[in-house]
């Protein structure tokens, strides 16, 4: 057959060449196409080709060649039909091959079997449901029941059941009585320790997913079409909408309760009850339209709240509303998912995101698809190129794992079928050729039980009335619990697809079981999707006792509850719908699933009932086999390998939330090694008849681990000889496909040597030995639930769905998988490529995506007809896994951390440190004690001393400023620090930000799009380059600057003409009082933060218009330029690209104070005086986030009563409160405290402070206008500038009542400063010892700024130019006219050598060392000698040039009284070109 249909498939290629070409150029190639080398078939050729490939078949097809058209052939077909020449033929295939190119054909099904399965594969669901209704109502399977009465030699079942009740009753009645007597006695003793459930966790896969889930979260929020704002959700809600399963919805509150994600995400605070968990879950019934309206409603009225839509088992009712437009009174429920999903409100509501989950997104995976493909996740696989990705102690048995076991070479064949089950079936079938095949099935199959059931139970002879399978499975059934003192059994799943039929087994099973009195035994389960599960009490009291329930009212309600049960599980419902089942199932018989499963997906989801987890520490085969078995890549489930999908964040999952999983609850490895021990190593007796049956050998294993359950053991081996009731023939007997093990014996006795040593390992598999006749060894008892946690269940299909699951193609790929994917969709073209193994779930979807598309009754078939050929929905999201992996566990967990994430989002970390140097602040006779000024005054203010201390703690390690209101003491200030500490010890709180914080690029909100310059509707800001040049003395040269100005900030500008030469940027007047804006521009130098800096101040201002300019090195121009298109840039020349932040804050004051000239001169054309221009300017840190201000209650003037509180508020309220301050241009500089939440009210209490300001300043500079920032700093040029300004006579000014919080960003600003050799290929790490060496010496040099070399260098090495100086802060070191960092063991005193300077009083100091920073002319002989010094101080020049060096000796006549000595000369470690800084040393004598 498989020759015939590549005969015909060629010669259709040839006729549909413009087709295929069609599709080859419409569609990207996901995957390569099929071959086309090969030769076309002619018409000619094609009837003569075809009679040779049948030729084969046994005349099971037949082929009908004619000339003029199809009815001709067809009426040829029904003569030979007539004439009885078809009885052998299955097929007849017609072709009418003519000299025209197109080719007519047809293939007619005449065999019998083939025709009723096609024909019954033809009807609806519902026809299906109605058709054997209808066959049970009106009495034709009573002709099925006569004719198994007629098989029995005894008479009717029946009467042989009721004849054995009757002989039996008595002597049943008190062994049950005795049994239970014994059974409530044991419940005191040692229980089980199998039974045993592990608290919930979330496994690394779980956490891999729903960090992956996240990550395409965020993806959505980062891409330019604003589709979602995460800045803007301030918590997340959800909504699980889950089919009309009562089991799935219980199941699914249990993981939603015990998954704690409802605290987690702040929705439920108080105690939790059952009915407030119901409103997260939906189930898709008729009353669904309600609970989903008032979902809408509430993400509505929340648009704060972003609501995660998840539609689990997402595949199943892929009807479109349309349809049920014209069904809606058959079935409300049609249509349902189309219409509450894929409404408008939903699609159009942007705090809404919905997400798919499901085991098969094939119908979802069409070329109309809503879901973008970069929207899909898919489960990771296991291993990648033998690597093990996520370790975990359970290894998941899905598909691609049952089908594994089936090939040759492995013991273990799970996928099995029954032989004499489908004879019989097939048999029944000739005899009654008008009943569906579905109802011959199932009476077959409930017989099949019921004579099991009988022989088991004592009547021998009905053994030959069932098959080995049947019989194999009722024996464990019913065995199972005597193995366990607690009376554990296994699960048997059997599967009734039509629920009429699934009520007549129950009934019929539950007579049986009634007449052989085991009712107590086990326990018959009607699993219906529309109502809940009824345990009988007798085993609601039981699981009450295992699982230690004292709720008198409690009743299991999923089928997980029921582990340990021994049951057989009736599973009626067309589809399952998402239920997980326990541990304890042992065997699934799917023998009676329908000819629906021929697609794809309903094949798989029947099989996915059996997926399991086995624990990892287990072999399932021999050792040598074991890695076929781990290896689950490229097969047919979507667990295939996928390279690309890889996360590596899966180690941190124990720390997480706990969630139930789905199945996936098997005993971690602790516990499975617990259960090993205490249940000894006696095998599961499960029947020798169960092939896999423990061998001789593990029989014989010591039971020395046993542990308390020992004492159940005597039970049950008084009971050992009711398994002897079968006949011994059916022992040898096995199942198809299973192949002896000739060397088991010796293997396994082989194994037991390992046992004895490490108890953990006795976690083996069975070995599917033989080898074992019956013999009674002594063994402890053995739980059935030991081997559940290391065995996957049995699977019996159908011959039909077992033929087709274990055959491959040519490629080694299951046919399975080539079938179509789903009723709901159909294939595009039938000249599509066919699937490769090799493709892993990403490359399927494509495939899917490519060469399928939506029926008309699909919801999808629409979508590309809304007017855009992208009809993806933006927030929709797709996550793919196999069955029962523990998708929902991963989902909830996404909702866990997207909420975190949602929050971190609203959080910042701020630096939280107290101020240091606070106990060196001795006591002065003035305080500002005018306790409610809202501003200084000035008089008052200018009598206060300026502290000269530091007190900012990212200053800890910087070196101390001496004054004289310091007290002399010497102590130690702690050890030094590495530099790469700093960073990580400095401490943070993390803060809620507030409606007025500072943002950086990824906070998008409808109020700052057009601030920010990105909207949906327009293009990126324009802007013009503009270049601005002044002259600086200083340098020698002219600077030239430029400003990147976009159109819409153009206004603050005054241009020559529009689109002209920039002249100058506006200034406001003094006297000027709006609160529409800021009057100071600010200034916010930055680097490497074009990402992370937080230069969005829109919501910081409060929407007031400001002007605000980003100043950045040229390197970064660009980058900058991206990500903040509407702001401002001053672009420093690139001779600076490697200068520090010293460079931008010269450049800025300068170029203020260039301005500042400019617009006093356009101005007073105007007549404005130029003392009313506005002077000041801030410059701020780009890391400066949230602003706050203390309210104080003095009660009155000089009370000791003070009370404050502390809120944050806009920087807008700050800046117009200090630029109202009175005489304000008096100030030079003006800046406030770091926020601290150690702030204690001794900083508070006085409102105002002269001393040093960081961060965040405002300059005057027209009154610095001779005060200069040295353009040359890395570091500290902040305390440098501030005590130039002080020394300068002019005015300090810190309100203590501002506060300025700032963010603790990891990236950019002086960490861009590396230090690195110019030697590319040393690879050695360079220390602080090395940024210097002696000049022309072969030191390696370095690439980095002099200046930042010197500067590094002084921080950590400077004891060694200063060692008098170390800890010794009685004697610091006299610093002209510079503040340099020597280290925090080294203290300085800071003197200005500029006339008029303000310095301290020197005469009581006895220095130990001299810092000569490249001094200028104001640096004289006769000033130095003013200082004393210490015999033995030392003394450090440091110059630009060797020649300067010794220049400046001269000029200072330092040879006087200090001593050189030419080893004593250094330099920085830079190459010539780089312009080296040269140091001096001497001692004074």
């Amino acid at each position: 057959m498989e020759d015939l249909e590549q005969i015909f498939l060629r010669s259709w290629r040839e006729s549909h060449l413009t087709e295929i070409r069609q599709y080859q150029q419409a569609q990207p190639q996901p995957c390569p196409p099929a071959p086309s080398a090969v030769a076309p078939v002619t018409s000619a050729q094609l009837p003569w080709l075809a009679g040779l490939a049948a030729s084969s078949c046994n005349d099971s097809v037949h082929i009908i060649e004619c000339t003029y058209s199809l009815a001709e052939g067809l009426s040829e077909m029904f003569r030979l039909l007539i004439e009885g020449k078809l009885a052998k033929t299955n097929y007849v295939v017609i072709v009418r091959a003519c000299r025209s190119p197109a080719i007519d054909s047809c293939v007619a099904v005449t065999g019998k079997y083939q025709a009723r399965i096609l024909s019954e594969s033809l009807l609806t669901p519902a026809e299906y449901q109605k058709e054997v209704n209808y066959e049970l109502v009106t009495g034709k399977v009573d002709l099925l029941g006569a004719f198994f009465s007629t098989l029995c030699p005894e008479g009717d079942i029946d009467i042989l059941l009721d004849k054995f009740h009757q002989e039996n009753q008595g002597r049943i009645s008190s062994s049950l009585t005795a049994s239970s007597v014994t059974k409530s006695a044991s419940l005191d003793a040692p229980a089980c320790t199998s039974y045993n459930l592990e608290p919930h966790h979330i496994r690394p896969f779980q956490l891999a997913v729903a960090q992956k889930l996240l990550s395409h979260v965020c993806s959505i929020a980062d891409s330019s079409t604003q589709n979602l704002d995460l800045g803007s959700f301030e918590k997340v809600d959800f909504l699980i909408c889950i089919p009309p399963s009562e089991v799935t919805y219980q199941q699914t509150l249990f993981h939603v309760w015990h998954s704690g994600v409802l605290s987690e995400l702040g929705l439920e605070k108080e105690h939790m009850t059952k009915q407030r968990v119901e409103q997260y879950v939906l189930k898709l019934d008729a009353e669904a339209q309600t609970k989903f309206k008032s979902f809408l409603q509430n993400s509505f009225q929340n648009p704060h709240t972003l609501f995660v839509l998840i539609h689990d088992h997402a595949h199943w009712d892929l009807v479109s509303s349309a349809v049920h437009n014209l069904y809606s009174q058959s079935d409300p429920a049609v249509g349902l998912v189309d219409r509450l999903l894929n409404c408008r409100e939903v699609k159009e509501a942007p705090n809404i995101v919905t997400l798919h989950v499901t085991s098969f997104p094939y119908a979802l995976q069409t070329q109309h698809t809503l879901i973008s493909p970069y929207n899909e996740i898919h489960w990771p696989a296991s291993y990648s190129n033998g690597v093990d990705l996520y370790p975990e102690n359970k290894k998941y048995f899905g598909l691609s794992e049952f089908i594994e076991s089936t090939l040759s070479g492995h013991s273990l064949p799970l996928l099995r079928y029954d032989s004499s089950f489908e004879a019989m079936v097939t048999a029944l079938g000739k005899r009654f050729p008008r009943l569906h095949s579905a109802v011959i099935r199932t009476f077959v199959l409930v017989q099949h039980y019921a004579a099991a059931m009988m022989a088991v139970s004592g009547l021998s002879q009905m053994k030959n009335y069932t098959s080995v399978e049947t019989l194999e499975i009722t024996q464990n059934l019913i065995n199972s619990p005597k193995q366990c003192p607690c009376g554990h059994g296994l699960m048997v799943l059997l599967r009734v697809p039509c629920s009429p039929l699934a009520a007549v087994a129950y009934e019929r099973l539950a007579h049986v079981r009634a007449r052989l009195a085991l009712e107590e035994h086990f326990e018959i389960i009607l699993g219906n999707p529309s109502s809940g599960i009824t345990v009988g009490k007798h085993f609601v009291k039981q699981l009450k006792l295992w699982q230690k329930i004292e709720d008198a009212e409690w009743r299991p309600q999923t089928y997980l509850e029921l582990e340990g049960l021994p049951c057989i599980l009736i599973f009626s419902g067309m589809d399952p719908h998402g239920e997980s089942l326990p541990r304890s199932l042992r065997y699934c018989d799917l023998r009676l699933i329908n000819s629906s499963c021929l697609v794809r997906t309903a094949l798989e989801q029947e099989l996915g009932l059996a997926a399991y987890f086995v624990s990892n520490e287990v072999s399932l085969e021999k050792a040598a086999r074991n890695e076929p078995l781990e290896s689950d890549a490229e097969k047919l489930s979507s667990t295939d390998n996928e390279d690309e999908e890889l996360v590596t964040e899966g180690s941190t999952s124990e720390k997480r939330s706990p969630v139930k999983r789905e199945r996936s609850c098997s005993h971690d490895s602790a516990s499975s090694s617990l259960s090993s021990k205490a249940s000894g190593s006696a095998p599961c007796r499960e029947s020798s008849a169960q092939p896999g049956a423990p061998s001789q050998g593990e029989r014989a294993r010591s039971p020395q681990p046993c542990g308390p359950s020992e004492e159940g053991r005597a039970p049950g081996e008084r009971q050992r000889p009711h398994a002897g009731r079968g006949p011994p023939s059916v022992i040898s007997r096995r199942s198809p496909g299973l192949a002896a093990q000739p060397d088991s014996g010796p293997r396994t006795s082989q194994r037991s040597v390992q046992v004895s040593v490490t108890p953990s390992s006795s976690q083996l598999s069975s070995s599917g030995s033989s080898s074992s006749s019956g013999a009674l060894v002594p063994q402890a008892s053995r739980c059935s639930l030991t081997k559940a946690c290391r065995q996957p269940p049995v699977v019996f299909l159908p011959k039909l769905v077992y033929d087709m699951v274990t055959a491959t193609d040519s490629s080694g790929l299951p046919k399975a998988a080539s079938l179509l994917p789903s009723h709901s969709v159909m294939w595009a073209s039938s000249f599509r490529p066919l699937l490769s193994k090799t493709m892993t779930s990403t490359e399927q979807s494509l495939y899917y995506r490519q060469w399928t598309v939506p029926r008309p009754s699909h919801m999808d078939y629409s979508n590309r007809t809304e007017g855009r050929v992208d009809g993806f929905h933006p927030r929709r999201l797709l996550l793919s896994g196999p069955p029962q992996v523990g998708k929902t566990g991963a989902y909830l967990q996404f909702l866990s951390i997207l909420s975190r994430m949602l929050i971190r989002l609203t959080e910042v970390d701020v630096y939280d440190e107290e101020e240091i140097n606070i106990h060196l602040r001795e006591e002065s006779d003035w305080h500002y004690l005018q306790l409610s000024d809202p501003w200084p005054d000035l008089e008052l203010f200018k009598k206060l001393p300026f502290d000269y201390i530091i007190h900012d703690p990212k200053y800890e390690d910087a070196s101390l400023i001496c004054s004289h209101l310091q007290s002399v003491k010497s102590e130690a200030r702690g050890t030094s620090r590495k530099p790469e500490e700093l960073y990580v010890r400095r401490q943070t709180a993390r803060m809620r930000l507030s409606k007025y914080a500072a943002y950086n690029t990824y906070h998008h909100c409808e109020q700052c799009h057009h601030y920010m310059g990105f909207h949906p509707r327009y293009q990126l800001y324009e802007s013009t380059l503009h270049a601005f040049a002044f002259s600086y003395s200083m340098l020698g040269e002219e600077i030239q600057l430029h400003f990147i100005i976009p159109k819409s900030k153009e206004h603050h500008f005054v241009f020559s003409q529009p689109g002209g030469q920039l002249e100058s940027m506006r200034l406001p007047l003094v006297t000027d009082k709006s609160h529409e804006y800021i009057k100071s521009p600010t200034f916010t130098p930055t680097t490497g933060r074009h990402e992370h800096g937080l230069f969005n101040l829109y919501h910081a201002m409060d929407g007031a218009s400001h002007l605000h300019v980003l100043v950045v090195k040229e390197y970064e121009m660009a980058i900058y330029k991206k990500y903040w298109p509407n702001h401002i840039m001053l672009v420093l020349p690139s001779i600076f690209n490697s200068a520090g932040v010293g460079a931008a804050h010269f450049l800025i004051k300068e170029l203020s104070y260039h301005n500042l000239e400019l617009e006093r001169n356009r101005q007073e054309e105007l007549g404005i005086k130029p003392q009313d221009i506005w002077p000041f300017i801030v410059i701020s840190d780009d890391s400066c986030v949230m602003w706050n201000v203390v309210d104080v209650d003095c009660g009155g003037e000089r009370s000791r009563e003070f009370s404050w509180a502390e809120r944050n508020v806009s920087l807008k309220h700050i800046m117009q409160h200090i630029e109202a301050s009175p005489n304000i241009t008096h100030y030079a500089l003006i800046g406030m405290r770091k926020w601290s939440s150690k702030t204690g009210s001794a900083e508070v209490r006085e409102p105002f402070s002269r001393c040093h300001v960081h961060d965040f300043i405002i300059l005057n500079v027209d009154l610095t206008q001779n005060v200069q920032y040295n353009q040359n700093r890395f570091t500290c040029d902040d305390v440098d500038f501030n005590l130039r300004v002080h020394s300068a006579g002019l005015l300090l000014c810190r309100f203590n009542r501002f506060s300025v919080m700032k963010k603790q960003i990891a990236v950019g600003g002086h960490r861009s400063c590396h230090i690195t050799s110019k030697v590319s290929d040393n690879p050695v790490a360079i220390v602080p010892a090395q940024y210097i060496c002696a000049p022309d010496s072969k030191h390696t040099f370095l690439a980095a700024p002099a200046q930042l070399l010197l500067e590094k260098f002084l921080q950590h090495h400077s004891h060694r130019f200063f060692p008098l100086s170390l800890r010794n802060r009685g004697h610091p070191v006299l610093s002209v006219d510079c503040y340099l960092n020597l280290g925090s063991q080294i203290s300085v005193c800071y003197v200005s050598s500029r006339p008029h300077s303000l310095n301290i009083s020197c005469s009581d100091f006895m220095f130990s060392g001299l810092l000569l920073y490249l001094c200028d002319s104001f640096v004289g002989a006769s000033f130095l000698k003013k200082f004393h010094f210490l015999k033995g101080a030392t003394l450090c020049v440091i110059c630009q040039d060797r020649n300067s060096l010794r220049q400046t000796v001269v000029r200072l006549e330092l040879e006087d009284e200090w001593q050189f000595r030419l080893r004593d000369e250094f330099q920085t470690a830079n190459a010539k070109e780089d312009r080296p800084l040269f140091f001096l040393t001497g001692r004074h004598i």
